[in-house]
């Protein structure tokens, strides 16, 4: 690493540093964690911190046998996200804001967009935002899942240079270090494919719900973004030393040299598709005609119920996911033109509307 030229970065917190013993917040390692900020913040370097640890820090309140049920983490997480901010809020003598999101509202371009805005704003005036998952309102369709991928997502709709994802382990090994005595740390990681997410063992940690497979995946979303990433040890203080002394303690994901514009990389990382259409063969040749778009006449099947401006994958006739685009038209109207192809009512109408799919509003999973 050289000398920092942090702008904003992001800060992911996992559950085992918020509630290491599982009955309530601990100051043990979050005071430390809670100084970093302060000296980022005193370099000029804003910071949004992603804290995990709601469910473990209210797991405390409630019967031991009746943790297990989905009702009662809904609880846990009520209970405790109160006391987590309490204790984040009282190691700061700057203000802090508590913002919980569910996957919904990261999907959703227009929420996703006032997140942004909110974000920015907090950060202008000097506040400090701490993101957490929405856990007590939040449904296995709405869900992200892990505080790893959500940070991730953040990190990009917050434009930041850097996240930082701090757990119980130091890095990414070549292999799991609770198994093999001979593994070796990777300081910097250059590009992700199979062989480095092969690399991911399971979750070490007995609190939190991530582990190095969410890990890699957030750096995947983060650097393709443009933002460099870190899996770092939490637990130990030189982590944070080192960081602002410019060295790197953990390992690094290089971000990509030509990141994805902004729009792309939610349609791509961010954003669930609703439906797909399907189309014959590869359309590489229909985005470079004038229009830039898939016609009417060039799909196969609809799938699925979307409407105006929601999310959906095209694919090929072969089963091969092709892109992420925003719909032009309804899969209600779309259907009604495939079922009817051969009609002439269908082949004006073919005529008459506008592309599907628009060159500006689609992702390229293949060249992604």
């Amino acid at each position: 690493m050289q000398k920092l030229n942090w702008r904003r970065i992001v800060l992911k917190v996992g559950s085992a540093l918020i509630a290491p013993e599982q009955d309530g917040c601990r100051s043990r390692y979050l005071l430390t964690i809670a100084q970093f900020i302060v000296r980022c913040r005193a370099q000029g370097i804003e910071v949004i911190l992603v804290s995990s640890g709601s469910v473990a820090a209210g797991s405390h309140l409630f019967p031991e046998q009746e943790k297990r049920s989905v009702t009662m983490k809904k609880a846990m997480a009520a209970a405790g996200q109160t006391e987590m901010m309490a204790m984040w809020d009282r190691f700061f003598d700057f203000p802090s804001a508590q913002i919980l999101l569910t996957h919904g509202d990261l999907r959703d371009r227009e929420r996703y967009t006032s997140i942004r805005e909110t974000v920015f704003t907090l950060l202008e005036h000097g506040v400090l935002p701490i993101i957490n998952e929405n856990d007590t309102v939040t449904t296995d369709d709405l869900k992200v899942g892990d505080n790893d991928n959500l940070s991730a997502m953040v990190a990009a709709a917050a434009d930041a240079d850097a996240l930082m994802i701090f757990s119980d382990v130091d890095g990414l090994y070549d292999k799991n270090p609770n198994l093999h005595e001979d593994a070796v740390l990777l300081p910097e990681i250059d590009s992700i494919d199979e062989s480095i997410y092969a690399m991911a063992g399971c979750a070490t940690s007995a609190v939190g719900t991530g582990g190095m497979k969410t890990k890699i995946e957030a750096a995947e979303k983060a650097t393709s973004h443009g933002i460099t990433t870190f899996i770092l040890n939490g637990f130990k203080e030189e982590t944070f030393n080192r960081l602002l002394a410019g060295d790197n303690p953990g390992t690094i994901f290089k971000p990509y040299e030509k990141p994805m514009q902004e729009a792309v990389h939610w349609m791509t990382h961010t954003a669930n598709e609703q439906g797909e259409v399907v189309v014959e063969g590869s359309f590489d040749e229909s985005l470079k005609d004038e229009d830039g778009c898939i016609r009417s006449d060039e799909i196969v099947a609809v799938h699925g119920e979307f409407g105006v401006g929601d999310t959906i994958l095209v694919r090929s006739d072969d089963g091969t996911r092709l892109a992420k685009a925003t719909a032009n038209y309804s899969s209600c109207l779309l259907n009604f033109i495939a079922d009817n192809e051969q009609s002439e009512f269908s082949e004006k109408m073919q005529d008459s509307i506008g592309p599907v799919v628009s060159e500006k509003d689609i992702a390229l999973l293949e060249k992604s």
